[in-house]
Formats: C-alpha cells, structure tokens, sequence
C-alpha cells in the first residue's frame, strides 16, 4: 500500500536531503595553485575588502581553499584609487599584523594592479617606484569598455623597461572578441595572461566563459587568479568544484611561490 505523505512530512524529507546534500558536497581544492596573484583583501583603499576583519575573514578563507601565500593586487587607477606604494605598504603590515594575531600561517604579501592610463605611462617612462609580483611581474589591466589605441606597444613599453607584463583577466575584454589574435599577438610579444577563477565558473556570464575557455584551450593563459573582493567571491570559487580546467591546465602559480 503506498503510503501518503503530509506536508510536514515532506518538508522534513527535503530538508534531509539537502542537508545530505551539503555534507557530501566536494568543495574545490587550491592546493596545486599554491598562490594567489590577484586580489583585493587591503582595506579601504579600493573596491575591496572595507574593513580589517573582512581582510582577516578572506586570509582565512584564502587558506582553508588551499592557498599557502597570497600576493594581493590592490588598485591604481588614477581616477579612482591612488594608491602609491607607501599606502599599500602600510595597509600591509596592518593586515599582517592582524592575520597573525588570528593565529593563520598563510603569507601575505602586496603588489598592485595597474590601470593602463596616462599616470600609469608617466610613472614607467620615469622610472617610478611600482610594486611587482614575483619575477619582477607587473600586473596590468585595460579599460572595460573601449579598447586603447595602442595596447602592444603600452605592454611592450613594459618589457623595455625591464618588467614583465602580466595581463589581468583578458577574457573580460569583449572588444577583443571579434579579433581574438590579438591575445596570441600579445603572448608572442612576451605579455603573460592572467585568468579569473570567477571567469571559468560562469559568474560574469556565458561570453566570457566560453573566451576563458578559448584562450586555455588555445594554451594563452599563464596564471590562474581570484580576483576576489569580497568574502562572497571566494565562497562561490569554493563551490566551483565542477570546473575540470582547475585541475587539467598546467597553470604556473606555483612556481612563483618562492621566489
């Protein structure tokens, strides 16, 4: 005889099996990543983390997805955020000092992303103090909306003078789409490519999935980045346990570890 349920009943087996659900659900593992290259967990002085106990709260989420070190990218743009390394040195320490105190081991240390613009240009061609990833990598971002008239030669500008450019999330730049040559024009200048971990989970939307997907498909991308603000990005990254590209792209973070 089938046996009938009442609506208490039901709601009680759902909410089991959710809860089922949530136990046994495989959250993503960073470990193989080691580093992260790209974020904002310096407070109060960009779009990021506000406060230092959300910068305390990301160092510890940071650390139980796997990550040992965190390069944090807080940034220059001079419309918005002038950050000068003097500010982010000081933000820094306050962070350090804070993240040791919750007793976490995870190393954090700062560098910056940079938006290419006329402060930037004037701070490279008169050899301006800037703040670099390992290797003497200079991470750099373009405009969202429309393209500068001289991309390759701005990166290029880079290399002369003597740093490495690492281009930040190239998938989000949807002008490059109709010609999508230019990332392997830029790589074959010597500009490495930095995808978003968000990118590849869908969070900023189909289009530019499927362009992160191409560009590792295409073996563009060097490194692999959060580009977290908030706590919120990296509690979706933990959840991104679907998304093969994390463990089948040879992405090269962790040779950055130790130098």
């Amino acid at each position: 005889m089938k046996r009938t349920l009442n609506v208490s009943q039901a709601t009680e087996i759902i909410m089991l099996n959710w809860l089922f659900d949530k136990k046994t659900q495989k959250n993503i593992s960073l470990d193989s990543i080691g580093i992260d290259i790209h974020s904002h967990v310096l407070p109060g002085i960009d779009d990021g983390v506000q406060t230092i106990e959300e910068a305390v709260e990301m160092a510890s989420k940071m650390q139980s997805l796997g990550f040992v070190k965190i390069v944090t990218t807080p940034h220059v743009m001079w419309d918005c955020y002038r950050n000068t390394p003097e500010i982010i040195r000081a933000k820094l320490d306050e962070v350090r000092r804070a993240v040791s105190a919750a007793g976490l081991t995870i190393q954090i240390d700062a560098a910056a992303e940079y938006f290419i613009d006329e402060h930037f240009n004037e701070m490279i061609s008169g050899g301006q103090e800037v703040l670099t990833l390992p290797g003497n990598r200079l991470l750099v971002e373009l405009p969202y909306s429309t393209p500068l008239m001289n991309t390759s030669e701005n990166l290029f500008s880079i290399i002369q003078k003597g740093y490495q450019p690492v281009l930040a999330h190239p998938e989000r730049y949807t002008y490059f789409y109709s010609d999508p040559s230019i990332y392997r024009k830029l790589v074959d200048q010597g500009c490495e490519l930095q995808v978003n971990i968000l990118s590849l989970s869908g969070y900023y939307g189909e289009n530019i999935l499927k362009m992160a997907e191409w560009l590792l498909k295409n073996n563009l991308i060097t490194f692999l980045g959060t580009d977290a603000h908030k706590i919120q990005h990296l509690e979706m990254i933990q959840k991104s346990n679907k998304n093969n590209w994390l463990q089948k792209y040879p992405f090269q973070n962790e040779k950055l570890i130790n130098i």
